[in-house]
């Protein structure tokens, strides 16, 4: 995983955030069978917009799930909590 800075834009406000930009196999395995005290903030960065789906099986904490647009703004931002079997922003995000 390769470590990156974020910037994004929620309620008027400018925030900068740690992540891991993964690969397609990061992204298979995301935060299953992590634990609450080892995760990180993870990005899944697409080449187009999409609206694939989330889920939180084996995974044992809640967690938030932000999906950006492509000037990095936010289009939903959502509480998943465990063995949540599909969570999709309405819009699509990249």
């Amino acid at each position: 995983m390769k470590e990156k800075r974020i910037g994004f834009e929620f309620n008027g406000e400018k925030s900068k955030i740690k992540v891991y930009d993964c690969n397609f196999f990061e992204r298979f395995r995301g935060l299953m069978f992590t634990r609450k005290e080892k995760a990180r903030a993870l990005l899944f960065d697409f080449n187009k917009p999409t609206r694939l789906t989330i889920h939180s099986i084996f995974v044992f904490f809640p967690f938030v799930a932000i999906w950006l647009d492509d000037k990095n703004k936010i289009v939903d931002l959502r509480v998943v909590k465990p063995f949540t079997l599909s969570v999709r922003p309405e819009i699509p995000y990249n």
